[in-house]
């Protein structure tokens, strides 16, 4: 219960995937939950659009209706291109995950989510910019948030226990406790926009893994990214470009151009011309690999981008955010179970923990991943002759994706999970 001093028992800061899961998970355990969200729904989001299997199975834990009637846009398998292949791979079977995608757009899912936690019982406050965290004077344990709320952008500020932060790549309640990012982690920035495209029912989501920087027509050049394509059943697609920090060209890019002339370059027929252009091309950073720790400090718990759990394998966050955040419900319920103090500490630094264990083995597999990828000739030859091993064509794409059985599963899961153990977890 909450006490005159206390705005609510748990303040989540970020209503996007995160913080809508981690509000509606802790309201359905009877957790006083103020969430905060500095735009009005439905509102707009740069994101892919689409979600794998391990997304949907946090969508199916929700009990969210994950059918086309409910609005959904299925996925088969994956694509994936080159320059010279062309694959199509079902999702697999596994016990963990269903055998499907999905795509919404942003717009739409961000929107869902929101209602969800509204519905479970979380009280929902729009217009409301945190600008950084309220800390204890003499201990330094975070007890609430400064923010602007309204039109008029009004200073108020809110307290509880324990604060969550799912504010995304800009960390902004991270940063202002002192929670830097790691320098030498890797970090991705994706731009996209929508075309009208007869492909847009396509049963394939699409991974095109050769960005071909062609400024200079002399010397083209082979870019540490891919391209994805996202159809979404209403006459468009979602199309777009990631790179990782990892490649020397990062920071001199032009982004947008090069997306334009990665389009230029595909088949008419698709459709991805400036003529068939919806919306303006959008923009957004990737923080990936775990690029901010620690996940808990002083009342303070990182859920999704705002912990740098976007996937240095695909760009993927939206699933790590959802899982991240059905563990961080679940360690809070259990903490505020307990008299504040060393016992409910103990309960809340198991979060960090869980997190680790879940994804932090496969993350750092992945940071190694991104280097290797950052030198052209690896990334050239990957593409050109690794594709073509159908033997470890299984490996490859299970282990790209995130779809893998952690526990039993075949002998392709278990040499992920098993690589994925015996390498350290970035903390």
């Amino acid at each position: 219960m909450t006490t005159s001093s206390q705005d609510a028992e748990v303040i989540v800061v970020g209503a996007g995937p995160a913080g809508s899961t981690v509000a509606t998970y802790l309201a359905r355990a009877g957790v006083d939950v103020l969430l905060l969200e500095k735009t009005v729904f439905p509102r707009e989001k740069v994101c892919g659009d689409g979600l794998t299997p391990r997304g949907v199975k946090q969508l199916i834990d929700l009990g969210i209706d994950v059918s086309p009637e409910a609005g959904w846009v299925h996925s088969r398998g994956l694509r994936i291109l080159t320059g010279e292949l062309t694959l199509e791979l079902d999702w697999p079977e596994l016990s963990s995950y269903p055998p499907f995608g999905v795509a919404r757009t942003r717009q739409d899912f961000d929107d869902l989510l929101a209602k969800t936690a509204v519905k479970a019982g979380a009280r929902l406050l729009e217009r409301t910019t945190v600008t950084g965290a309220i800390t204890d004077e003499r201990t330094g344990r975070v007890i609430g948030v400064n923010a602007k709320t309204g039109e008029d952008k009004r200073p108020v500020s809110y307290r509880a226990p324990l604060v969550l932060a799912c504010d995304g790549v800009s960390a902004r309640l991270a940063l202002s406790v002192g929670i830097d990012k790691h320098e030498k982690r890797p970090m991705g920035v994706a731009v996209r926009r929508y075309y009208r495209s007869p492909r847009h029912d396509d049963p394939f989501i699409e991974g095109h893994l050769e960005l071909w920087d062609r400024s200079d027509p002399r010397r083209p050049k082979l870019l540490p990214g891919y391209g994805w394509a996202f159809p979404l059943g209403d006459g468009t697609v979602n199309v777009g470009l990631g790179m990782l920090s990892t490649s020397k060209a990062f920071r001199s890019t032009d982004y947008r151009a090069l997306l334009r002339q990665w389009l230029d370059g595909t088949p008419e027929e698709w459709g991805y011309r400036e003529e068939n252009a919806v919306g303006k091309v959008g923009g957004a950073g990737l923080p990936m690999g775990f690029n901010r720790t620690p996940h808990y400090r002083d009342g303070l718990l990182l859920l999704g981008d705002a912990g740098g759990m976007v996937s240095p394998f695909n760009g993927e966050g939206i699933s790590a955010a959802m899982e991240s955040a059905q563990l961080a419900a679940e360690f809070v319920v259990q903490a505020l179970a307990r008299p504040e103090g060393p016992s409910r500490e103990k309960a809340l630094h198991g979060y960090p923990l869980a997190v680790a264990d879940l994804m932090g083995g496969y993350y750092r597999l992945g940071n190694v991943f991104a280097k290797l990828i950052g030198k052209p000739a690896v990334m050239r030859a990957a593409t050109k002759y690794g594709l073509r091993i159908n033997r470890i064509l299984p490996l490859v794409y299970k282990g790209l994706s995130g779809c893998y059985d952690a526990k039993g599963g075949d002998l392709v899961d278990r040499l992920i999970a098993a690589a994925a153990r015996a390498t350290p977890s970035p903390r």
